[in-house]
């Protein structure tokens, strides 16, 4: 089966045996969580696997933050966990339609979803992190919203995160200017 686990040290299992170099080759597979698995788990990953920083130009970044992060008690009080999800959306039907298909992060308090563009990073990275379900919404007329279980393959949870925390540091850009 094409399926890792990725595991709260920071491993990439792939059928239960630990891969030691070549990550990469792994990108297609599925992906599946450890329970536990959190965002300090994630950015482990890229310090056991670093050809995986590769992925994202301003990686570096992202690691310089989560270096100078506290090494535990990174919780918020807003939200239970962090989710991964999938959005499908069909726009413009009837009419020309055109379908856009995005990941997210967000933080989860009970069933709601919630904005995490102005936590910082360090207060979010003891958060449990849970694969969500894809969300697929088809505007018209009317607005249907239905959710589906889905799957993830190593790239888009990767590269769904990165491009998430990459809208991060806005508020404190903004921030910066007063």
């Amino acid at each position: 089966m094409n399926r890792v686990t990725l595991t709260r040290k920071g491993e990439i299992l792939h059928e239960g045996k630990l891969v030691e170099t070549e990550p990469l080759m792994f990108l297609g597979f599925e992906t599946l969580l450890e329970e536990g698995f959190t965002l300090r788990s994630f950015f482990r990953i890229f310090e056991k696997y670093t050809q995986l920083q590769k992925l994202n130009a301003f990686f570096s970044s992202y690691m310089d933050q989560y270096r100078s992060s506290p090494k535990e008690g990174c919780h918020y009080d807003g939200f239970d966990r962090l989710e991964f999800g999938k959005t499908v959306e069909i726009i413009g039907f009837p009419g020309k339609p055109r379908l856009e298909i995005y990941h997210s992060l967000f933080g989860a308090a009970g069933n709601e979803a919630v904005e995490i563009r102005s936590v910082p990073l360090e207060n979010m990275l003891d958060m449990p992190l849970k694969l969500g379900k894809l969300k697929h919404i088809v505007f018209g007329d009317k607005v249907d919203v239905l959710e589906f279980d889905t799957v993830f393959n190593l790239f888009e949870f990767v590269d769904g995160i990165m491009w998430e925390l990459g809208f991060q540091g806005t508020l404190t850009a903004c921030e910066l200017r007063r």
